[in-house]
């Protein structure tokens, strides 16, 4: 009888708070897919990416700055034809360049070369085969010890 009280007076308040939680968690959820989304569209957003605008209109970027979003974009919706857009009326990516290189790939490649040159400089590098055999010893060495003993 004690909890058939409890939840007839307290019923109504327990529900509105789950009811709570759960708008918040949902809404949390969603938020962060959109930003997500809205951070892989930023990477794919590069010259050459075919795109469609909100206007309907498809084209190919031309120019884009993905940091500076005041700035517009320019896409090209015909051959010779380009127009300038929001940068922030670019809907989706339809055919995302294949091979294009990011910033961030950009940024890795050039801390991995610098890495090599100081490798060279150093002396623990003298050639790219010397580097390939080195890898190749370790991978032996660690095939030897994955082995089990017989």
């Amino acid at each position: 009888m004690d909890i058939a009280r409890f939840f007839s007076d307290y019923g109504l308040i327990i529900l509105l708070i789950g009811l709570l939680v759960f708008m918040f968690y949902s809404s949390r959820r969603r938020m962060q897919k959109q930003k997500a989304e809205l951070e892989k569209k930023a990477r794919e957003t590069v010259p050459g990416a075919e795109v469609l605008l909100q206007g309907g209109l498809y084209g190919t970027i031309v120019d884009y700055d993905g940091e500076d979003l005041d700035k517009p974009a320019l896409v090209e919706i015909a051959p010779g034809v380009v127009i300038k857009v929001h940068s922030q009326a670019v809907l989706r990516i339809v055919d995302p360049v294949e091979g294009a290189v990011t910033e961030d790939e950009y940024i890795e490649a050039e801390e991995a070369e610098a890495e090599y040159v100081a490798g060279v400089a150093d002396g623990d590098i003298t050639s790219i085969s010397d580097d390939k055999r080195s890898a190749r010893a370790a991978d032996a060495d660690r095939d030897d010890k994955d082995r089990p003993a017989v």
